[in-house]
């Protein structure tokens, strides 16, 4: 076995002791989003995890996100959301959910020391299971109730096809990350091999962030209800300018080096 397989595996030991038997990371300080150095004796020895324009990046995702949000939410509060029946919740919760994902992803770039570590994972497992899987779980089941009532077709656009997609790869994704990390990843058999699939887990999610943005951009930039909802400018800068400022700026902050597959 070489040397710098030998260390992944050490560090991926000591990564899984942080964790408790049900699973969840330890209680940490490292509490920020964008962890720093603490003051103290260790802090000579404190190795920067952060790279030159990772913080610009970060914060440049979660501007586009929330400009993103508050387009729609702007949007929808401002057409008589009461007469819509169960339409309203759907871009709602589906906006919040992809913002929670955002950060979600933020939260874990980058984490290179096993404080940070336990505390990023913490925070990302909060953050999407919590609050954005829910959210997205609640706006697509609204969606489809108000096209029940109403006798109109499922996923007969582009739009709907890429929410179905999207929303059976989440699941997918929930489940690979869950239980590579919850009780030791004893669904996958637990220890080394469980947390091998970890990195399947990251790069899924590195696919399926866009694959959400361009289903939102169809659905905010192209539906009859957004085209008659909102001005032309508006929709360019929320569902064409951000998610592409949100894509470029979690890529950019990507480590190719945690996901090595040969």
């Amino acid at each position: 076995m070489s040397e710098h397989t030998s260390n992944e595996l050490m560090e991926s030991e000591e990564q899984y002791k942080l964790l408790d038997a049900s699973g969840h990371p330890d209680e940490s300080v490292e509490h920020l989003p964008f962890p720093t150095p603490t003051m103290g004796s260790d802090s000579a020895n404190f190795k920067s995890e952060e790279r030159r324009g990772d913080q610009l990046a970060a914060y440049g995702a979660l501007v586009s996100m929330l400009i993103f949000v508050c387009i729609t939410w702007f949007t929808v509060f401002t057409n008589n959301p009461t007469s819509m029946g169960w339409f309203p919740v759907h871009p709602l919760l589906q906006s919040l959910g992809i913002g929670c994902f955002t950060y979600g992803i933020l939260t874990l770039q980058p984490t290179a020391h096993l404080k940070t570590k336990a505390a990023g994972l913490r925070r990302h497992q909060k953050t999407m299971l919590a609050v954005g899987f829910p959210c997205i779980a609640l706006g697509t089941l609204a969606i489809e109730i108000e096209k029940f009532k109403r006798g109109h077709g499922h996923f007969a656009t582009w739009h709907g096809i890429f929410g179905l997609v999207s929303v059976g790869w989440l699941v997918g994704q929930v489940i690979l990350g869950g239980g590579s990390v919850w009780y030791g990843g004893a669904a996958f058999g637990g220890g080394m091999k469980a947390k091998m699939l970890w990195k399947y887990h990251r790069l899924s999610g590195y696919v399926l962030f866009p694959l959400l943005l361009i289903t939102a951009h169809l659905g905010g930039a192209w539906s009859s209800w957004a085209t008659s909802h909102s001005q032309s400018a508006v929709r360019f800068i929320g569902y064409f300018v951000a998610p592409i400022v949100a894509i470029l700026a979690i890529y950019a902050r990507v480590r190719t080096s945690k996901m090595k597959f040969f």
